[in-house]
């Protein structure tokens, strides 16, 4: 049992009402985790904590800020067993995912902390020949960080760690799916020496969200708010944060599409699709959701697809290895099992899966001939199915890939570079690939979506602007004359 308490200043705390709440494996249905269940005192406890240590961590050089995160990163390491058996636990997923997720995870960290020194500002030519004009990125204050489950480390480090080397201090909001994975993240940074206060960290029961989310983001201190989720409460934080006037970043849902023009490499093209579509189940947010093939060569690509996918077994990661574990919950099962009656009913082929074996397991499933009427094809499934649409021609296919209110990620296949390319800057999306799969991600990357799939970017560059606040500051270097 994986005991799980909140960090606020330094101290590990129970809720001020003692109230927890209990997160049950998605494999047996047993309690795996219990954690304290915060509420509004307990949320403005870990803000006041994150606004008293500010003045003394934005003061610290960028040397000591990276020093720190180096040193969290080399903690996250190490604790990469601890990830992977939680991320069993907690979520469903195979024991590699939690490997994975620890690696990636702790270059974020890395990427973080080479950023530190890079909150550079620039030279502004003034009008007037005796002032020197500066524009200056600075420290913004206290940010809190929203982490959903899916990618639990990843996600949660990419909450805190860029606003930390930024000179910010964080309060990090637990998924109530997660918390013992999110928790290690903080756990991490705590031995590696970060100062009281500098990151702070709540978990909640899921009764208790709205009242917590809002607390969060009302609270006078808090000066920036991310959160990466669903975009159905992707809205609801935007919403909030826009009525008390707070710059958010949202990364958000995805209905990724990957298409496959009529000269592509075939298997390449299969292997990249097999990977975005069942990878972790299909619960990522730039998994590969629409594959969308040029008519001519439907037939064969699909021949080679449906092989593939059989071969990707599913089983009880803590029973033995396999490609494909649990889906976070049973409602994820029923709500694919709800998109494949809707699409077969109208007219779509289950080329292959279409069955599970009870609770959260289902088989990898593709859905052939998948048209506008059905729901699949503009639902978000974030689950073990994929849709096969049929296009006319390069042109068609764009059409279908942009016919969608979301924009995460992409991918465009084709052995003619100068096709993909065009294919690739006419799709509306944030991110997109050529010849390699929609599920990819580096640090050091401007990550984000256009239209429902978010606002803002997490990495690199784009990161520091997301997490600072820019200045104008001028010397005026000689005496100036006033009309007054």
């Amino acid at each position: 049992m994986n005991q799980i308490k909140l960090l606020i200043n330094g101290q590990d705390v129970d809720a001020k009402s003692g109230a927890t709440f209990e997160r049950k494996s998605p494999i047996t249905g047993e309690v795996v985790s219990t954690a304290a269940a915060a509420g509004v005192a307990d949320v403005d406890a870990a803000i006041a904590a994150a606004q008293a240590a500010f003045p003394a961590w934005s003061a610290k050089s960028p040397l000591e800020r990276r020093a720190l995160l180096n040193a969290a990163a080399a903690k996250l390491r190490a604790k990469s067993g601890e990830f992977s058996r939680l991320c069993v636990e907690e979520t469903g997923a195979i024991g590699g995912w939690g490997h994975f997720n620890t690696g990636f995870a702790a270059t974020i960290i890395e990427e973080a902390a080479a950023m530190a020194t890079q909150v550079i500002g620039e030279t502004i030519p003034s009008g007037h020949s005796d002032t020197l004009a500066l524009g200056l990125r600075v420290a913004t204050g206290v940010c809190v960080g929203m982490a959903p489950w899916n990618a639990p480390v990843i996600l949660g480090v990419r909450s805190i760690a860029m606003p930390l080397a930024c000179g910010n201090t964080v309060v990090m909001k637990a998924s109530e799916l997660s918390p013992g994975v999110h928790r290690l993240i903080v756990d991490a940074f705590v031995e590696a020496g970060f100062p009281a206060g500098t990151v702070n960290f709540i978990t909640h029961a899921a009764a208790d969200a709205p009242a917590v989310v809002e607390a969060l983001i009302a609270n006078t201190a808090v000066r920036r708010v991310n959160f990466t989720g669903s975009s159905r409460v992707g809205r609801i934080v935007g919403e909030l944060s826009g009525k008390h006037l707070k710059p958010c970043l949202l990364e958000l849902g995805g209905k990724a599409p990957l298409v496959i023009l009529k000269d592509a490499d075939l298997d390449e093209a299969v292997a990249a699709a097999a990977f975005g579509a069942f990878m972790h189940q299909g619960q990522i947010c730039m998994s590969t959701e629409r594959i969308i093939v040029e008519e001519a060569i439907v037939s064969e690509f699909l021949k080679r697809f449906v092989t593939k996918v059989q071969s990707l077994k599913v089983g009880d990661p803590t029973k033995g290895q396999f490609p494909i574990g649990a889906c976070v919950d049973a409602k994820t099962v029923d709500h694919v099992k709800a998109l494949i009656a809707d699409a077969t009913a109208k007219g779509a082929k289950i080329a292959t899966g279409g069955t599970g074996t009870g609770g959260a397991f289902f088989d990898p499933t593709v859905i052939d001939g998948v048209t506008k009427a059905m729901r699949i094809y503009g639902e978000e499934s974030f689950g073990p199915v994929v849709g096969v649409l049929h296009a006319r021609d390069a042109d068609h296919a764009v059409e279908l890939a942009n016919d969608s209110e979301y924009g995460l990620s992409a991918a465009v296949f084709s052995q003619n570079i100068n096709s993909a390319l065009d294919v690739a800057r006419r799709i509306d999306s944030g991110i997109c690939h050529i010849n390699s799969a929609t599920v990819q991600d580096e640090a050091q990357m401007p990550f984000g979506g256009t239209k429902a799939s978010g606002v803002g970017r997490f990495g690199g560059a784009a990161g520091v602007a997301e997490f600072t606040d820019l200045r104008w500051i001028s010397i005026a270097t000689h005496h100036r004359h006033y009309p007054i």
